[in-house]
């Protein structure tokens, strides 16, 4: 009897060895806050927060959460045909997306809805999205965030585009490009690389390395830290402690200010977890053991703000249940206004096909409107 190796082992073991050093959570983070919620200062990213913005952080990250478990548990009760989660991922999120200005534009994957959530995208624009009656529900002009990019890695180069469009106008704004630790293998990234640091484009590449690309780990896609690639392009590259608010919200806007003011793209690895599934289609137990993810539940970036905020003072019992009561009102809401959303005309999906008519596309569309007259047909004639 042959005796067959699986097919995952060989790849393992045809796999090149990583570069020696120290496992990727040891490696130096920028940390602004411990997981025991202890402030610390750093000398390079100086963060001054009053005790209101140091709240409404922690505001932001519980009902971005809220709003991701009900993403979630309409998927499982059949109203979303998927859901991307972003459970463990708020601080990176939130942090990034509150160092922008209101000029500034994001540029997000198809899992940024803590970035939706401080750029203005009401949350039921994401769930349409997900149940299939629009393309996503918001303006990107009037948000400053584009629509969800379900192609990896193909919005970095749209972000790069549009940083070069601001440095050609004279703007003083700045482009965030949001990708993963997976997005990271694909060509359009290292090719908005290329492009960003060739131009020295205002804009800032921000990686959210969640280290599961799916089922295979970041290890198997790189044999540095995913920080140190940006050296080979000519620009700056920074790791944070993706799961510290404060530290994601001071690296950010550093970023951002470099780029605004002439010198060019940076490279942020937020050091994060994905606590849940790649999607509501992913079974992670199949590919990551529950040790890992209970290790991470202790750095959960929610339980490390409130650890501070009870530590400093600035917070108390009656004000934790006023934001989980304002979480279930706003999950009430988003559930309500999902299920209220009215299933789009079928041929509404030729109209942004093209932005003038097209041959091709109207006669399709007379095809398609002839095809649904017949059952309109059907239903007069009995």
């Amino acid at each position: 009897m042959t005796t067959r190796t699986p097919a995952r082992s060989r790849r393992a073991a045809q796999a090149p060895a990583a570069e020696a050093g120290p496992p990727a959570d040891e490696l130096p983070l920028i940390q602004l806050l411990t997981p025991e919620g202890e402030r610390i200062p750093h000398p390079d990213y100086p963060l001054d927060l009053d005790p209101e913005q140091t709240r409404a952080l922690y505001r932001d990250l519980v009902l971005v959460r809220r709003v991701d478990t009900e993403g979630t548990a309409l998927q499982r009760q059949g109203e979303l045909g998927l859901w991307a989660s972003l459970l463990g991922q708020e601080a990176a999120q939130v942090g990034s997306g509150r160092a922008m200005r209101p000029g500034d534009f994001a540029f997000p994957t198809y899992r940024e809805h803590g970035v939706a959530w401080t750029r203005a995208v009401p949350p039921i624009n994401l769930l349409g999205l997900f149940r299939g009656v629009n393309h996503g529900g918001w303006d990107p002009n009037e948000k400053n965030f584009g629509l969800y990019t379900i192609v990896i890695g193909s919005q970095t180069l749209h972000a790069v585009g549009y940083a070069m469009g601001i440095q050609r106008d004279g703007a003083d704004d700045a482009v965030i490009a949001y990708f993963g630790d997976g997005a990271s293998s694909q060509g359009d990234v290292n090719e908005a690389f290329v492009f960003a640091a060739s131009y020295n484009a205002p804009v800032v590449f921000f990686c959210q390395n969640n280290q599961w690309a799916i089922s295979e780990p970041t290890e198997r896609q790189s044999r540095v830290p995913l920080y140190r690639r940006a050296s080979g392009f000519g620009f700056p590259g920074l790791r944070v402690d993706g799961n510290d608010v404060f530290a994601c919200l001071a690296v950010t806007r550093a970023a951002l200010d470099r780029a605004r003011t002439g010198n060019g793209p940076t490279l942020i690895e937020a050091y994060t977890y994905r606590m849940g599934a790649h999607t509501t289609s992913d079974d992670p137990t199949r590919y990551r053991g529950n040790d890992e993810v209970e290790l991470w539940r202790t750095r959960d970036p929610i339980a490390r703000l409130r650890a501070h905020l009870v530590r400093e003072g600035l917070a108390d019992d009656e004000y934790f249940a006023g934001i989980e009561a304002e979480a279930d009102a706003l999950a009430a809401d988003v559930r309500a206004a999902c299920l209220a959303l009215p299933d789009p005309h079928p041929l509404s999906m030729f109209d942004y096909a093209y932005s003038e008519p097209h041959a091709q596309v109207t006669a399709e569309r007379a095809e398609l409107a002839a095809y649904l007259e017949g059952f309109e047909d059907e239903e007069a004639a009995r």
